[in-house]
């Protein structure tokens, strides 16, 4: 198949590069022109813009995105829409929110073009091992795409998941899980870190062991003691967690869903806490100890 992307972060570029070593043609949009340079280096068709872009590809046409959710998708979805045919389908792959696929998805199919969302995990490792594909939308549009899902997603990565928005929906509990699967490991290691148990053994030796015959094993894990063994304590790295807004928008469908979801929740917190220095309410917690306790505060130089 000929699709053109648009978007070449570290995903999108990589995402490129499995297609085009999978047989198709892909034409590479990115507002960088080093950016659609270096694709064109792999075989991709430049262009210098979502018209020419469109211009390149046979009808109907599919767009693949591969940019940031919320308003940087729908600012390429309307900057695409003049250039777009009736029967074109419009992949978004980033992280949206699902509820967002719901809308564009009715806003399209008035003007004739169809939308599909793809929940997509793999992360850099992706154009080497193949990504997870989470796939929502109508089902034939699902079928006349799968050569493209086909060539992306590792063996067993490929899911249809229902309709539109049900491929979002899917990859964002995926990540919530993700984050407390995470949280749980930072957790554990830090206990050992603490433990007088600490300078006998390696951090990436624990995690390698436990990659193999342990309940606990994962690909996180592995990862994991890749990091250790480039530096065993981290030391190079500042603990200032991001969220790119999956953990966010899975904790508030548990609550609107009155489903408890403790760990998730509390693994999103942690993040937010991790961007504080010198919280003030930790400083608030430390005074009302000494107002009612008479417990020492440590106070500032």
């Amino acid at each position: 198949m000929h699709i053109g992307m648009v978007g070449l972060g570290k995903m999108g570029m990589n995402m490129t590069r499995r297609l085009l070593n999978g047989g198709h043609k892909v034409t590479a949009f990115a507002r960088t022109a080093s950016t659609v340079n270096e694709a064109v280096s792999f075989g991709a068709l430049p262009s210098k813009s979502l018209k020419e872009l469109a211009s390149t590809l046979p009808c109907p046409r599919v767009v693949w995105l591969m940019v940031p959710s919320g308003a940087a998708t729908d600012e390429a979805i309307e900057g695409l829409m003049p250039h777009l045919s009736k029967g074109d389908i419009l992949v978004d792959g980033g992280n949206t929110y699902y509820k967002d696929d719901l809308r564009r998805s009715e806003s399209l199919k008035s003007r004739g073009i169809r939308h599909v969302d793809s929940g997509t995990s793999g992360g850099i490792w992706g154009l080497e091992k193949g990504y997870c594909l989470m796939v929502g939308g109508e089902k034939s549009d699902y079928e006349y795409l799968e050569p493209l899902f086909k060539t992306l997603a590792g063996q067993g990565g490929l899911l249809y998941c229902g309709p539109s928005g049900a491929g979002h929906f899917i990859k964002m509990i995926h990540n919530g899980i993700e984050y407390g699967l995470m949280e749980a490991y930072a957790e554990g290691f830090e206990i050992i870190k603490a433990s007088p148990y600490a300078d006998e053994v390696k951090m990436s030796s624990i995690a390698g062991l436990w990659m193999n015959g342990s309940v606990v094993r994962s690909w996180l894990l592995e990862l994991m003691e890749l990091a250790f063994k480039k530096d065993e304590n981290l030391s190079k790295i500042r603990g200032y967690v991001e969220d790119s807004g999956e953990g966010r928008w899975t904790v508030k469908e548990a609550v609107d869903l009155g489903v408890s979801a403790p760990v998730i929740t509390a693994s999103l917190q942690r993040r937010f806490r991790s961007r504080q220095e010198d919280s003030f309410g930790e400083r608030i917690l430390a005074a009302l100890r000494a107002e009612f306790g008479g417990h020492a505060v440590k106070y500032k130089p």
